[in-house]
């Protein structure tokens, strides 16, 4: 019973898309202007901002569904390189207050999608 990779890759999959999903329905609520900002200040049209909106609503839904996993897990994993680029990379090597790794919450987005990306779904997932 303990012995079970796909339900290993369930849970991540649920985790991994749920976690993300919140930032995406945040922004679906909030909109999109302090992405719209941040893409500004580096010279990127700001239109690009709506591009959050497949990274952290659609390809979270495809990981949780289990819907091409692979093609969710690789949108979140350019979505977190753009997102370090542009707002966290002063943070790249540095530690939070308690310690930890400034960028726990991104490193965790970014790496588990990439695992996600070799693993892919496992057996539980909507068939393609």
């Amino acid at each position: 019973m303990l012995d079970n990779a796909d339900l290993g890759k369930l849970i991540i999959r649920l985790t991994l898309g749920g976690l993300m999903l919140f930032h995406g329905i945040f922004k679906l609520i909030n909109g999109t202007g302090f992405i719209e900002a941040q893409l500004a200040s580096h010279g990127i049209p700001a239109f690009f901002a709506y591009g959050v909106y497949v990274g952290e609503v659609i390809a979270p839904l495809m990981v949780i569904l289990g819907y091409q996993t692979r093609i969710g897990a690789l949108i979140i994993v350019f979505n977190m390189l753009v997102a370090i680029a542009l707002v966290h990379g002063h943070e790249l090597l540095a530690l939070s207050g308690s310690g930890g790794w400034a960028l726990e919450l991104q490193g965790f987005f970014l790496f588990t999608a990439l695992a996600l990306i070799f693993m892919g779904p496992g057996r539980y997932k909507l068939k393609n």
